[in-house]
């Protein structure tokens, strides 16, 4: 009986065929041992991240801060914008309609910067005066065409809650790589060679993806997005000069995870092909239906309105459109190896 056992425990590892599975021949009970090792090992490493994240919480929403700082304000060409700043601090942002401007004559610049600062009055040092001094900067004057939203605080314990939410979406994508890794490493040998091959190759181009992604969100989609939503708010009447910190946060870190999953589609696509799942009919005739999709999560990981849904939805739909492609040209050039094949064979 010790005999079978053993023997049934190196069968999958004999020869080097691509059809023979990947490891040792396991019992329900090891399985079970295996996978529990993969949730504490996987649980360890992502309180491990959520640990250092939350330690590290400034400087975390310092770069989620980045997509903001490069959002545009779109103003009408009617009218001239003025800022007024104490030092660092923003006093506030003021319109003026350019046909009234004989009634406010600061500047023929389009958008005028102003300073609030001390100055002496007049030979008395010990007393001084605010005065108004006009930045003439040309950093500062590109920057009075940036957003001006304060992102603000509204609640004793929402600090703390802002910190936590940004340790959790930053420890995840942290800890992402281990556990799956961890994952991998308790699935793989219930796999074949060959699925094991394409497999460890979508998981090398997944990580790339992943990154593409929220990289293309971060510094590309993510300022038109917030743009578009205060350009929206403005269309319905409302004015948007504050958000409250845990919406910002939230609305940011869910657009990024969401784009760098959604970049991963095709690898997830491309793989099932490889293994003999879906084909390029499959494919093609699910594409009404990948669109629909796509419109959901958008719907569900940015704001409700229909611009940063497009911004979303319309990426994910190109990367779909090439994941077909791909998939007709594999199938293209399969059909025509086999072909080539069939002629080479000797006719009896």
């Amino acid at each position: 009986m010790a005999d079978e056992t053993e023997e049934l425990r190196t069968e999958g590892t004999a020869g080097g065929d691509e059809d023979s599975e990947g490891g040792p021949v396991k019992t329900f009970l090891e399985h079970l041992e295996d996978l529990r090792w993969v949730l504490i090992k996987s649980l360890a490493t992502l309180g491990v991240t959520l640990l250092v994240c939350l330690l590290a919480a400034n400087v975390v929403v310092k770069v989620m801060m980045y997509p903001l700082s490069k959002a545009k304000a779109v103003y009408s060409k009617e009218v001239q914008i003025v800022t007024f700043n104490l030092d660092t601090n923003l006093l506030g942002v003021f319109k003026f309609n350019l046909k009234d401007r004989g009634a406010f004559p600061i500047s023929t610049n389009r958008f005028v910067h102003l300073r609030l600062e001390p100055v002496p009055s007049g030979t008395n040092e010990d007393f001084w005066l605010l005065g108004v001094r006009a930045e003439t900067n040309a950093a500062i004057l590109a920057a009075a065409n940036t957003l001006k939203i304060a992102i603000i605080n509204l609640s004793p314990a929402g600090s703390f809650l802002v910190a936590f939410h940004v340790a959790m979406y930053a420890g995840v994508i942290l800890a992402a790589p281990f556990i799956l890794y961890w994952v991998a490493a308790f699935v793989f040998p219930a796999l074949k060679m060959k699925e094991r091959k394409y497999v460890y190759r979508g998981l090398f181009w997944s990580v790339g993806l992943f990154m593409t992604g929220v990289a293309f969100c971060y510094f590309i989609l993510m300022p038109v997005a917030l743009t578009a939503s205060v350009q929206f708010s403005e269309w319905l009447g409302f004015s948007s000069p504050q958000w409250r910190a845990e919406d910002y946060i939230g609305f940011v870190s869910k657009f990024m995870l969401g784009m760098g999953l959604g970049f991963e589609m095709p690898v997830v696509i491309l793989v099932l092909v490889k293994i003999g799942v879906l084909n390029y009919r499959i494919l093609s005739k699910a594409r009404r239906y990948v669109i629909v999709i796509n419109f959901i999560l958008g719907a569900m990981l940015t704001t409700p309105e229909v611009i940063t849904q497009l911004l979303m939805a319309i990426p994910l739909q190109i990367l779909y459109e090439i994941t077909v492609w791909i998939t007709w040209y594999w199938e293209r050039k399969e059909k025509k190896r086999q072909a080539l094949e069939e002629k080479e064979q000797p006719v009896d």
